[in-house]
């Protein structure tokens, strides 16, 4: 049977899982330069999530023996795909797992901006009563943009739709007959969707092409009038992927006014630097990637990835393997 190394931490059940079927798991954290020094060279799968990453050189430092990574939740950017593929290594993902917890997550920042939540309660603990300055504004009359429209876009959608905002979307990869099925608009560049949103969320995957894909341009461009005739600004979040978002770009439309509010949940750079000026910003609130953290979607993740890197292993169909040498 294989030898299974998790790096990240994972839900006791699953650990459970894969030894009952007869694996040796070691739950461990592997330093960097111990991976590059081949601490990988006497297992046959690895079991990840954000932390490690699964460079070059650290895959090509892992000697013959390794055969499939896992990685537990949906993006892969922490992995070279394509030295994976060189290699014979499969690389299998739980995209589904953690939908609904990253769903949940991006409601709770878009709410937490409009109604200044953070402020309100930096404020209070200060001893302040600032009830006049926190007038906020309703999601309800609102335009919605969402940047990618798979599971989890369109489960926000739905939600977005029942409290009365009109949602938009852009997906260049998309069938226009999906978005029309779910009564979303879909636009056909991203500057359309900007221009007509005063409200955006990232669902897309980190690659080359989405790389800053929020810049200055386009936050300048968000109306801060709503649908209905309200003054309810500009505000974007982002629970997909650091990278996606120009941080400095951000930072300078808060400060100029251009954008009312942002909320992240990723960083370009993850842990974020303390110092980070963006966490000097009124107007500002993070969160440290905590889109899957819930019980439930750990629960989730472990026993789907627990079952993908079996099936992996054992030769057997899997659908969620994700470089293209095995698609």
């Amino acid at each position: 049977m294989a030898r299974i190394a998790v790096t990240d931490g994972m839900d006791e059940k699953a650990v459970a899982r894969l030894e009952k079927s007869g694996h040796e798991v070691v739950v461990a954290h592997i330093e960097k330069a111990d991976l590059l020094n081949g601490a990988l060279q006497s297992f046959d799968a690895i079991i990840v999530r954000s932390a490690t990453k699964l460079s070059k050189e650290v895959l090509k430092a892992s000697g013959e023996r390794l055969d499939v990574i896992g990685r537990a939740g949906v993006g892969v950017d922490n992995i070279d795909l394509e030295t994976a593929g060189s290699l014979g290594i499969k690389v299998v993902n739980a995209p589904r797992a953690s939908t609904q917890s990253v769903v949940e997550l991006t409601l709770g920042h878009l709410l937490a901006s409009i109604r200044h939540l953070p402020r309100a309660d930096r404020s209070l603990r200060e001893g302040k009563w600032e009830k006049k300055a926190m007038k906020g504004s309703e999601l309800s009359g609102k335009a919605l943009g969402l940047i990618g429209f798979g599971r989890i876009a369109q489960s926000v959608g739905r939600i977005a739709q029942a409290i009365g905002m009109e949602v938009h979307a852009y997906d260049p990869y998309l069938p226009p007959k999906v978005a029309k099925s779910q009564g979303t608009r879909l636009h056909k560049t991203l500057e359309s969707l900007f221009s007509n949103c005063t409200h955006i969320s990232i669902h897309c995957n980190l690659t080359e092409e989405t790389h800053h894909l929020v810049n200055a341009e386009r936050l300048a461009s968000m109306p801060h009038i709503g649908k209905d005739g309200s003054r309810c600004g500009s505000h974007i979040v982002n629970c997909a992927r650091g990278g996606i978002v120009d941080e400095d770009a951000v930072l300078q439309a808060l400060e100029s006014g251009a954008l009312t509010s942002a909320a992240l949940d990723v960083f370009e750079h993850e842990p974020v630097d303390p110092d980070h000026p963006l966490l000097q910003m009124e107007h500002f609130h993070g969160t440290p990637h905590i889109g899957a953290s819930t019980v439930e979607a750990q629960g989730r993740v472990g026993m789907d990835i627990a079952t993908n890197v079996m099936d992996a292993l054992d030769g057997r169909p899997c659908d969620f393997v994700v470089n293209k040498a095995f698609l």
